[in-house]
């Protein structure tokens, strides 16, 4: 029997999915549409926002921290001090405060406070940082750190774009179902007089 003569055959099947949301189905309504082409936006900038945000964020913030790795390389120094004292800080078990002396390259002799480790005695030669005007200072940024901050901020603009994303979405949907309820009451208080009368005798 062929799908002509077939009982079964009531003829094409409704369209669905991007016909139907492109007007030919009767039933889908305005907030369907804008609902449809909102996610294919969000799906959009999912595809081509996400390693487009992570680059761009990444690569300035690695650009950046390495301009700071430069210059502070430039302005910081490690020097040979030796040390005067060292403060006794109950509890103290990863660093120790210390009086340190060095001569730097203009020959004035400087005494200044450093951390040093808590097992360091007096007149021992330690190693510091200092800076141009010969204060102590923390070391240089070095460059796998200015990576390690690239890859970092690329990674929190992915979530952000994700997230506002989901948000979007989120949001949307619940502004969109709102206005359904709204027509859907509105519809119903047409509708239910004319339908609660039919059981009226």
């Amino acid at each position: 029997m062929s799908t002509r003569h077939s009982p079964y055959a009531f003829g094409p099947l409704p369209p669905r999915g991007d016909e139907a949301l492109r007007g030919r189905n009767p039933l889908i309504r305005t907030s369907d549409r804008v609902e449809f082409w909102m996610r294919r936006v969000l799906v959009i900038v999912l595809v081509v926002g996400l390693p487009l945000a992570g680059f761009v964020a990444g690569r300035a913030a690695y650009e950046s921290s390495m301009r700071t790795v430069q210059a502070q390389s430039a302005e910081r120094q490690q020097v040979s001090a030796r040390v005067m004292s060292v403060s006794e800080n109950v509890g103290q078990t990863v660093k120790a405060q210390a009086q340190v002396r060095w001569t730097d390259s203009r020959g004035m002799v400087r005494t200044v406070t450093a951390f040093v480790k808590p097992d360091t005695s007096k007149d021992a030669t330690v190693r510091v940082w200092v800076d141009r005007g010969g204060f102590v200072t923390g070391p240089p940024l070095t460059e796998p750190q200015a990576v390690t901050n690239g890859w970092f901020v690329g990674g929190m603009a992915v979530i952000s774009v994700a997230t506002g994303a989901f948000v979007t979405r989120a949001g949307m949907r619940h502004a969109l179902d709102r206005r359904r309820y709204a027509q859907w009451d509105a519809e119903w208080d047409l509708v239910e007089p004319m339908w609660t009368g039919r059981f009226r005798r």
